[in-house]
């Protein structure tokens, strides 16, 4: 299995771990419980200006839009002013926490793989608190993005920009080869039989009829829609995780379909990132890709007017029932600044649930809105009617069973599980491994991670 085994404790999980034994150290200045134990609300007056920092890792299109919900927030009230500061990708962001401390932001950005490391670090205050304190209700929000974040019927942090993957098809391509551009692939063996007859060779140039990034965060999508767990102890939610169960047969499954349809020539491997993968689908070269629906405006922009796009729910085994697992970055508040500072980041946060900027946040980015009510404002319904695409990832969303499966697994190492993943879909790709022996080693390193993880967190 050439190119498969890597070293599992990287540079990054090293970092991760030294700053859960500094986190888990820190008093947590600013905790907010009060003699009787509750959480005690502060009220902020008016004029009273209470600064507050947001560490984000918006950058390109989704930074501008981030930059101008803040400016409006702030002339919006007298009371918080809120500082953006874009501080890179995600690992980058997290890396800049873990070094800050103290110094650090009021509200931080971590996508939803980092929740466990979050949650371990002692470095927040749960957004339930704030919730409960301030008799704040979430009854409009929906329900398969809350679930990702809570955790023993808490929310920890409060979603921000959320997106699930879909699949879209060429339907021009459809027409062409007698397909119903209406009727998209809904099972595997569907969707195998439409890339057969999507793959066209015209003048010695071959247009595919799929092409699936091998991106870990695929692989969790389709063990979740056949109802599969990737760890232990339901996805780490009734206790915490202790072993990678990747290596089941819904993994096996996924796994060989892509192989089998690259191996008959009706789908083209083009690697881990999905950046390829879309400007294959921008360009027709392939009829049919997975991509996330954040995706959808490059998309449309790269695709133009050279053919119609469509949009479908991701395929599975027949029978399987499932849903999809939602991805993205929430946003959690620190409990290393004062409790006034505090209650400052929750007015912030609580502003960007309302409706109307859901709504705007949606229409500038592509990502879902967290409330049902920001679906009923005219804008956003104008939005839909000309990208009616993106009613498909609502559907699916709002169709997939909340479920400890579809809630997504809890794990402290997964940035590096995704890795191993990838690595271990790559090597059955190229041949150099079966799909059983591929994952089986996945889940032996992935399961060495989160030991090593669970040792040193619960040490504390």
């Amino acid at each position: 299995m050439r190119g498969f085994r890597r070293p599992f404790l990287t540079l990054w999980a090293l970092v991760l771990i030294l700053a859960l034994l500094a986190g888990c150290t820190r008093s947590g200045g600013g905790g907010g419980a009060g003699s009787d134990g509750e959480f005690q609300k502060v009220e902020i007056q008016p004029g009273e200006r209470v600064k507050v920092t947001f560490w984000h890792a918006m950058g390109g299109v989704a930074g501008e839009a981030v930059d101008r919900l803040v400016q409006r927030f702030n002339s919006s009230q007298d009371r918080v002013e809120v500082e953006a500061v874009y501080q890179g990708s995600y690992d980058d962001a997290l890396q800049k926490l873990r070094a800050a401390g103290p110094e650090g932001p009021t509200i931080m950005q971590v996508y939803e793989i980092g929740s466990r490391f979050m949650i371990d670090s002692g470095m927040i205050t749960p957004m339930q608190n704030f919730i409960d304190a301030d008799g704040f209700s979430t009854e409009d929000f929906e329900p398969n993005i809350l679930g990702y974040y809570t955790f023993d019927g808490r929310l920890y942090s409060m979603p921000f920009n959320t997106s699930t993957p879909i699949v879209y098809y060429n339907k021009d391509a459809f027409r062409e080869v007698g397909l119903d551009p209406e009727q998209p692939p809904r099972t595997f063996e569907e969707f195998k039989e439409y890339a057969r007859k999507l793959t066209v060779t015209q003048g010695g140039e071959t247009r595919h009829g799929a092409s699936i990034a091998l991106y870990g965060w695929f692989f969790e999508q389709f063990l979740a829609v056949q109802g599969a767990h990737y760890v232990d102890n339901d996805n780490g939610r009734s206790a915490r995780a202790t072993k990678a169960i990747i290596n089941s047969p819904e993994g096996e499954r996924f796994v060989n379909w892509l192989k089998e349809m690259v191996d008959e020539g009706v789908a083209i491997n083009l690697g881990r990132r999905t950046a390829e993968t879309q400007a294959a689908f921008s360009s027709g070269r392939v009829a049919m890709t997975m991509d996330s629906t954040a995706a959808l405006g490059n998309i449309l922009a790269g695709v133009g007017d050279k053919f119609e796009i469509g949009t479908a729910f991701l395929p599975r085994p027949e029978g399987a029932n499932g849903g999809v697992i939602i991805g993205g970055a929430s946003l959690w508040i620190t409990n290393t600044k004062p409790l006034k500072e505090q209650w400052a980041a929750w007015e912030f946060v609580k502003w960007l649930t309302r409706p109307e900027v859901q709504a705007e946040w949606s229409i500038a980015t592509g990502y879902f809105p967290i409330r049902k009510a920001a679906y009923d404002e005219q804008i956003l319904k104008d939005w839909h009617t000309q990208r009616p695409q993106f009613i498909t990832a609502i559907e699916q969303l709002r169709s997939s069973p909340l479920t400890t499966v579809t809630q997504g697994a809890v794990i402290g190492t997964f940035p590096q599980a995704r890795q191993i993943v990838e690595a271990a879909m790559e090597s059955v790709i190229l041949g150099e491994a079966t799909a059983s022996e591929a994952l089986a080693k996945a889940a032996e390193e992935i399961t060495k991670g989160i030991e090593d993880y669970n040792r040193t967190t619960q040490a504390q």
